[in-house]
Order: C-alpha cells, then structure tokens, then sequence
C-alpha cells in the first residue's frame, strides 16, 4: 500500500508541477501578444496562447480525473 501511495503521489506532484509551468508559459504568451507591434508576431502570440490554454485545459481535466480516480479507492 506505501508504494501505491508514493505513485500516487508522484504522480500528483509531476502534474501539479505541469500544470505550473503552462500556467508561467500562458503569462508569458500573454505578455508577449500585449506588447508586439508586428502583425505576424500578432498572430504568432494568437496561435501560442490558444495553444496554451488548450493544454492547461487538458491538464486540468487530468487532475480532476485523477482527484476522481484516487477518491474512489
């Protein structure tokens, strides 16, 4: 049972450590696209900070499941 706790817990701590770093990366996205002039870097920041909050979406749904998964047991 201890190993599964520390899988457990790895685990949790990896995708909280994921989910911090999107959250800087989607900061700095927002940073950039705020202080561009350049139309194509317009877009560039467009597509990255959609890009981003896709991610940070898919690693929260992964938390909630796992949170769901780890209640159960």
């Amino acid at each position: 049972m201890k190993l599964f706790s520390k899988i457990k817990k790895q685990q949790t701590n990896a995708l909280l450590g994921e989910i911090e770093k999107t959250k800087l990366a989607l900061e700095s996205a927002y940073s950039n696209f705020e202080n561009v002039i350049d139309p194509d870097l317009i877009d560039c920041y467009i597509y990255e900070v959609n890009a981003i909050q896709k991610r940070y979406k898919f690693l929260l749904k992964q938390a909630k499941e796992m949170d769901n998964d780890y209640s159960t047991i």
